[in-house]
């Protein structure tokens, strides 16, 4: 058996110590969240020197997370299994002689539970 203390800057009067531990066990989500951005967003470090710079690069990149984080909730699958199911789906227009014609992708039944997941359907 072994003791555990967390330390912390808050004041007991702005922060109940159990919420402080609570916080601290739920840190899980955000350290899982950044391995997603590593891997799955494929964001890569970047050399920006401006304010201005590094404001954007840091909004893309947390606009993308939380799309991602969107994307699971609503669907219970990894986006990178979403982007590998949804990937291959393609439409097509052609137009010959003046007559346009659309393709629509034909899309199976887990791919269209997937897309209607991500619609709110």
């Amino acid at each position: 058996m072994g003791l555990k203390g967390y330390v912390t800057n808050i004041p007991a009067t702005l922060m109940d110590p159990s919420e402080v531990i609570g916080s601290y066990h739920d840190l899980w989500h955000v350290e899982q969240s950044f391995r997603m951005s590593k891997t799955d967003l494929r964001a890569r470090p970047m050399f920006a020197r401006t304010r201005d710079a590094i404001e954007a690069h840091l909004t893309i990149v947390f606009t993308a997370l939380a799309v991602s984080r969107e994307v699971q909730n609503r669907t219970g699958l990894a986006v990178r299994n979403v982007t590998r199911q949804l990937r291959p789906l393609r439409s097509a227009t052609i137009a010959i002689n003046g007559a346009v014609q659309t393709f629509p992708p034909a899309i199976e039944d887990d791919k269209q539970a997937v897309l209607d997941a991500l619609a709110g359907a």
